[in-house]
């Protein structure tokens, strides 16, 4: 089989790449340049998506024996999650640029054109596993588990997808490494958001959105507590970077709840108002076949959330899950995932973006 190798510069993608070799396909490696301008993308070890990590990308298919291409897909980058980023925030919601990354641009765009060159697979470094059945299902390392950001995936990119590593522990992927003698063996992972270089999310939301003052209100009272220079720098769950200029009269500590870009307003109130046992998402995605009536099942609400037991609820597009036990800081443009457990790994039944939660 031909199978085209995302390579990121990283240790995941190049025993990925590897171990696609050994089993007998053949393989092509490609780098993605995703930076219009790769200087204000985070640089060292701890880097993604940089010129730095293009060079070990090629230094990794060299030592595998294997072709190696660059493709520039910095546009496509730019406007699909760059973009996209601002904008959800500039809405009151807070995206996930992996997740829209995954979606738009690894599994969409690249496989599109890999498949129009006559590849018959992408392969990537993801820790999750498709079972012979072909279904989408958590990595054996709970600690480094993928599945989350790959639940956006419908049934057809899976079947062109495979994700060889979704069986080993991440100290069991550097070892392979090591064996084989790639040079990114000991190299960290990468952390964060790949196009913001400092980590500063508010300063680049401000840079591209601008200073819009406002308040910071009680849930309770409606009293202003402080000011701002953007709601789009916040989100929901938040504590910290609130400057409020007066404690809350029970001295406990104060939150996000909610953002509401119409007024420019951010409200706070205790940690216990964050809790919901209800959450709505929109446009749901199922990885296997579709999903109808009530489904009892497993649910996460963030990258490295617990699951919880729920209720989900899917008719005429809309997916409404009743959570079991209540769960803190829920916001809106996050995704929630459905898993179905199973004595073979957890499967993933789906995804939706929430929109709502109560």
């Amino acid at each position: 089989m031909r199978v085209l190798a995302a390579m990121s510069g990283g240790v995941d993608s190049a025993v990925a790449a590897a171990l696609a070799v050994e089993a007998g396909h053949d393989v092509t490696g490609v780098h993605l340049a995703l930076a219009r301008n790769p200087q204000t993308y985070r640089t060292g070890a701890r880097g993604c998506c940089t010129v730095e990590d293009a060079h070990d990308a090629r230094r990794a298919a060299d030592v595998i024996g294997i072709p190696y291409y660059v493709w520039d897909m910095a546009d496509e980058f730019h406007e699909a999650v760059v973009d996209n980023f601002v904008a959800e925030y500039a809405a009151g919601r807070t995206p996930n640029p992996c997740l829209r990354c995954n979606e738009t641009i690894k599994f969409a765009a690249v496989l599109d054109r890999a498949m129009a060159l006559g590849f018959d697979a992408v392969v990537t470094g993801h820790h999750a596993r498709l079972g012979p059945d072909g279904l989408l299902r958590r990595s054996v390392d709970a600690a480094k588990d993928q599945s989350y950001v790959l639940a956006v995936l419908t049934r057809a990119q899976l079947d062109h997808s495979l994700f060889p590593l979704g069986g080993f522990t991440k100290a069991t992927v550097r070892e392979l490494a090591h064996v084989r003698g790639l040079g990114v063996a000991d190299k960290p992972d990468s952390h964060d958001i790949c196009f913001i270089a400092d980590g500063d999310t508010r300063g680049v939301l401000a840079d591209r959105l601008g200073a819009h003052p406002g308040s910071i209100v009680d849930s309770a009272t409606g009293e202003v507590l402080g000011s701002h220079d953007g709601a789009y720098g916040f989100t929901v769950g938040q504590r910290r970077g609130l400057a409020l200029t007066r404690p809350a009269p029970d001295g406990q500590p104060r939150y996000v709840l909610s953002i509401t870009p119409v007024t420019n307003t951010v409200t706070v109130g205790p940690a216990t108002a964050l809790e919901v046992t209800s959450v709505a998402g929109a446009r749901p995605v199922w990885t296997g076949p579709a999903a109808s009536g009530e489904v009892e099942c497993e649910v996460q609400v963030r990258a490295h959330g617990a699951p919880i037991p729920a209720r989900v609820r899917v008719a005429d597009g809309a997916f409404t899950a009743t959570l079991a036990k209540p769960v803190r800081g829920v916001a809106a443009g996050q995704a929630i995932v459905a898993y179905r457990p199973d004595p073979d790994g957890d499967i993933v039944l789906g995804s939706a973006t929430v929109v709502s939660s109560s």
